[in-house]
């Protein structure tokens, strides 16, 4: 049988995401009035590491660049997988999928799409010394060319979501070409609409249209994506019309965008939630009295009315409220001193060094949030001090373990359209972003049973308890959930807001001659 997939799973993505197509005049594959003279700039809010490894974070910053492509691609319209590099597969046995590869794509180097060339590019993510978090050896056991139409990809288990994991950007096909160094080259090597040909390194990215692109008319003469931490700036040079689009808008500066008539301020639900990490592998955190101290102190209702004015909600756990695997009848924790101070006592705490909160930069308000978290702990006699990083300069320690608490946000769907990459990179006891340094057997045989379960309620019947342990070790604290929001110049036409962050630029966006 030939799937897409499955119905159910379908259904329950788009009704969590509600992802409206939020976009501009004109509709995919036509903008009226468009110069294909134009070209535009987008702010990012992060840049990229690894050389351009392709199984690290960089191959976010070369899939909404429009450069790189995978097999299949998560549509946020319609809420389902779809067609990508590959035109259809299927489930040949319980652990081998085959996909179709499409005839007729060149690499923008000019060689052909083969399928020893997606098998070598997947291949090198498998092998990477450090795997991505959705397509790796724990979960592929192989990559294999069929015939000249068709790569087998085959798992250890039974898993029905490997069509999610080939739309994970980590699985993005490069030429050849791009392997031949000791470091991967993406640079005229990837098959997307825009072809990335120059950058300067933590600073900026420079591509061109790709003239041959298989997916019809580039609409944009070429795209410059920056890459601007600080959030108060990417909101300015929208505002000013020095970027064309700015991702992920810090709340203080959507009243001022709200109210400029040359910016549109997108939002969308999105499975993000703010979250303060704490290492459960380190004391006091090992203590679970000790960590539901921490959440007891807190005020969320305060937080999320401060802070996020308004813009995001309490969290009631790992989960929001309107994901179909959520917790039932969670509730976001409210804030009890007294009970805080009780179980503090009970983990026999005693105040000694300060802990310290790592607030991430890229995120703007997670400055003031590491200041209400001080002064909600200082109030049950917990001492905190506040550090400011960049993710990138304290991600080793965060994996290594060797930090107290941090502020950062993770989307629960990034590595896969399914939770099921989250909850095994993030919490398992061999997760690779298992930056709670979590452990529980129980916890991981549920997570090991959902891998394999093919009915999608069932699925997110296990995903429920497994997020219950997770709210019942108080592994972090859920703060807020938040919702994407980006902003864009007026200017711009057909231009679709992805609250994953992994298209933004396409061969559709376009823009007016000024």
């Amino acid at each position: 049988m030939r799937v897409s997939l499955p119905s159910s799973v379908s259904l329950g993505l788009a009704a969590l995401l509600a992802l409206s197509g939020c976009g501009f005049s004109g509709s995919e594959g036509e903008a009226q009035g468009a110069d294909l003279d134009q070209k535009v700039v987008v702010d990012n809010f992060r840049a990229p590491v690894a050389d351009w490894a392709l199984e690290s974070d960089a191959s976010y910053i070369l899939s909404l660049s429009g450069c790189l492509e995978t097999l299949t691609r998560y549509d946020e319209a319609e809420g389902k997988i779809v067609p990508s590099l590959a035109t259809e597969w299927e489930q040949v046995s319980e652990r081998e999928w085959d996909f179709t590869i499409r005839d007729g794509v060149r690499f923008q180097d000019g060689t052909d799409l083969t399928v020893e060339a997606v098998v070598a590019s997947l291949q090198h993510v498998l092998d990477a010394e450090v795997p991505a978090r959705a397509f790796n050896p724990i979960v592929v056991s192989g990559v294999e060319a069929v015939d000249e139409h068709t790569v087998r990809i085959s798992t250890p288990s039974e898993s029905p979501l490997v069509p999610y994991r080939l739309a994970s950007v980590n699985t993005g096909v490069l030429a050849p070409a791009a392997f031949e160094g000791e470091t991967v080259d993406p640079f005229g090597h990837c098959t997307g609409p825009f072809t990335a040909v120059s950058e300067q390194t933590k600073q900026s990215l420079t591509l061109e249209r790709n003239e041959d692109y298989w997916g019809g008319q580039v609409q944009l003469a070429g795209a410059e994506v920056r890459f601007i931490t600080d959030g108060a700036t990417r909101a300015a040079q929208v505002q000013t019309g020095e970027a064309d689009v700015s991702l992920s808008i810090p709340v203080s500066s959507l009243s001022t965008l709200e109210s400029d008539g040359k910016v549109e301020v997108l939002k969308a639900d999105s499975p993000r939630t703010a979250t303060l990490y704490m290492n459960n592998g380190k004391k006091p955190f090992d203590d679970v009295d000790f960590r539901k101290a921490i959440t007891a102190a807190l005020d969320l209702d305060a937080l999320a009315a401060s802070v996020y004015e308004g813009a995001a909600i309490p969290a009631t756990g790992p989960f929001a409220p309107s994901e179909p695997w959520a917790i039932e009848g969670a509730a976001a924790p409210k804030q009890d001193l007294d009970a805080a101070r009780d179980l503090l006592s009970a983990a026999g705490y005693t105040a000694g060094r300060p802990l310290e909160v790592i607030a991430i930069v890229e995120r703007a308000e997670f400055a003031d949030v590491a200041t209400v978290i001080q002064e909600n702990l200082k109030a049950v006699g917990v001492p905190v001090k506040i550090r400011t990083a960049e993710y990138a300069a304290v991600e080793p320690d965060l994996l290594a373990g060797n930090y107290d608490m941090v502020l950062s946000q993770r989307n629960r769907l990034i590595d896969i359209a399914d939770p099921i990459g989250f909850l095994t990179a993030d919490y398992t006891c061999d997760g690779g972003y298992n930056l709670s340094h979590f452990c529980d057997e129980d916890y991981d045989k549920l997570i090991e049973q959902a891998a394999t379960t093919a009915d999608a309620e069932e699925r997110y019947r296990l995903y429920a308890e497994a997020g219950k342990i997770l709210q019942e070790q108080a592994v972090n604290v859920w703060l807020v959930n938040e919702q994407a929001i980006d902003a864009v110049g007026t200017g711009l036409q057909s231009y679709t807001q992805d609250p994953l962050s992994r298209y933004v630029l396409r061969a559709e966006t376009a823009k007016p001659a000024s």
